[in-house]
């Protein structure tokens, strides 16, 4: 990677972080490259990134940031795992790191707030801002769905008992 490179990586990873909700540092020692793009897959899937940087890279692209403390996680060879859903990467991380022993989960961060493995364990558990979404719509829409079953009930309680009165005169 000569000079040039580096600087455009540098600017596309300040981007990155200037852009993301969450920030979640990995080490992956030894994994091959098959597991490397199942991980980038399944990120990319739920919405969030996965790249494996140099530490000084990163560093360097950390200024100007609101991830500037991640700093010192960033020793050995670390992957960064980012998405605009604070949960979405988290979650992909943990599901993750739970069938491969080679990947480790460092920590992360939250805008100026810093996680450790626990703290993103626990963000994993969150819902996401998709099923949070749903959850929304699903308690706007339940009280109209219950009035417009509520209002035509007498309604069709009446047409019964019309219908039933009908048949016995007909008989």
């Amino acid at each position: 990677m000569d000079r040039a490179q580096k600087a455009e990586f540098v600017a596309e990873l300040n981007r990155t972080f200037n852009e993301v909700g969450v920030v979640v540092v990995t080490r992956n020692l030894g994994m091959t490259v098959k597991q490397s793009t199942d991980l980038r897959n399944r990120m990319r899937d739920a919405g969030a990134t996965y790249k494996v940087s140099k530490n000084k890279l990163a560093k360097i692209a950390l200024d100007g940031t609101d991830y500037l403390s991640l700093g010192e996680l960033l020793v050995g060879p670390i992957g960064l795992a980012t998405s605009a859903d604070p949960v979405a990467a988290a979650k992909v991380a943990i599901d993750f790191a739970k069938t491969n022993d080679k990947f480790e989960i460092v920590g992360g961060a939250m805008g100026t707030q810093v996680l450790d493995a626990n703290g993103i364990k626990s963000l994993a558990s969150l819902p996401s801002l998709d099923e949070l979404r749903a959850k929304i719509v699903g308690l706007l829409v339940a009280p109209a769905t219950k009035l417009a079953t509520i209002t035509q009930a007498p309604a069709a309680q009446l047409a019964r008992v019309l219908s039933a009165y009908a048949e016995k005169e007909a008989a």
